[in-house]
């Protein structure tokens, strides 16, 4: 099957129509028409190379919404017409302790899992084509269920920004009463918020920049702290008990260490590129942990889904067409977004001048299902 996406074949290269074939749907899968795609922040670090691990050509897109059109034999939570949902992982092995358990982000297997673009995360030369296309294939037991309660255009960014800020709320169990703070409020710190909201905790919002306070607290934080008032550092030392640090490049860590209740953890989900003159006597001496944590699994994700659809948590998005995906990369470093752009798929669909202009690339390779 013949498909158009925006991609990019070099990281100095604006994003471009391409054209590629997808593998024909196998037993086990389902074919989806891409209807809406969330633009994340790992979209932009990847099309420039910034990990230093991109894959060429790169077609980004990990939040991805459409319509079943086809299913493989074997296929049984899904049917034709129904909307689906593909995260940032098409496949893995399957069969290691860390897939059995619904990590599948954590995978064992001799290429960990397929991410959605950019192919497995251990690289094997093989590649993967993302969400800014107009249809994918995927492996069912990776294909979530989006509720009835939800738009697909709100859908698509829970998929990694909703996830991505769960897990660690999930993983260390973050209880009602306790105090959560959000490093950085963007795409994901702004599903961080109301998440947390939802989990009872109380929400103290961590900002540079103080233009966002009137949309931090339409969110529902409880409070908001400069990062550069040092008298509002001063007052909340010492206070917050779980961190979810979203913030997508370098920075100072060690002003959030100082706002760490004793055993409190903060939780990177955004910076791959490392920290600098950690101060780890602040660690040891309160006892406060500094983690990483990636995406979820699919139990998770359509977890964080169903929480969502109950407690009304919604991503603002700004709806784009396909062709203005590089106005939204610029705006997306400029941080003048509010929170999330969402391609309308179907103007690529009906771009008759992208099909008609666009590159013919490799095809993707997305693994064999695992029976």
């Amino acid at each position: 099957m013949q498909v158009i996406g925006y991609g990019t074949q070099e990281a100095s290269a604006t994003l471009k129509p391409l054209k590629f074939n997808r593998e024909p749907v196998r037993a086990g899968e389902i074919g989806i028409e891409i209807t809406h795609c969330g633009v994340c922040h790992s979209d932009l670090h990847q099309a420039r190379n910034d990990w230093e691990n991109t894959v060429w050509p790169c077609i980004p897109g990990h939040e991805v919404v459409g319509t079943v059109t086809e299913v493989g034999e074997g296929v049984t939570k899904f049917k034709v017409g129904d909307r689906a949902g593909i995260g940032c992982m098409v496949n893995s092995c399957q069969d290691c302790e860390q897939c059995d358990m619904g990590h599948e982000q954590y995978c064992t297997g001799p290429k960990s899992c397929t991410l959605t673009y950019n192919g497995p995360k251990k690289p094997d030369g093989t590649n993967s084509y993302g969400g800014y296309s107009t249809a994918i294939a995927v492996r069912e037991e990776f294909a979530l269920t989006i509720p009835d309660a939800i738009e697909s255009q709100h859908a698509a960014p829970i998929l990694c920004a909703g996830i991505t800020t769960f897990q660690p709320m999930k993983h260390f169990g973050l209880k009602e009463g306790q105090v959560l703070g959000v490093a950085g409020i963007g795409g994901l710190g702004h599903m961080a918020v109301q998440i947390g909201k939802a989990l009872g905790a109380k929400v103290v919002a961590l900002t540079t920049s103080p233009e966002k306070r009137e949309a931090i607290e339409a969110l529902g934080a409880d409070e908001i702290v400069l990062m550069d008032d040092k008298d509002a550092l001063k007052s909340h030392a010492q206070s917050i008990d779980l961190i979810v640090d979203t913030i997508p490049y370098k920075h100072d860590i060690n002003q959030y260490l100082q706002l760490m209740a004793a055993k409190g953890q903060i939780a990177v989900v955004g910076n791959f590129l490392g920290f600098e003159d950690v101060d780890t006597a602040t660690m040891v001496f309160q006892h406060v942990g500094i983690t990483g944590s990636l995406i979820g699994g699919v139990p998770d994700t359509q977890e964080v889904l169903e929480l969502c659809a109950k407690h009304g948590i919604r991503p603002q998005v700004e709806m784009i067409e396909m062709s203005g995906v590089n106005k939204a990369f610029e705006r997306m470093q400029g941080e003048d977004v509010r929170f999330r752009h969402v391609i309308d798929m179907a103007s690529l669909k009906n771009d008759s001048d992208a099909a008609e202009s666009a590159t013919r690339v490799d095809d993707p390779v997305r693994g064999e299902v695992v029976s």
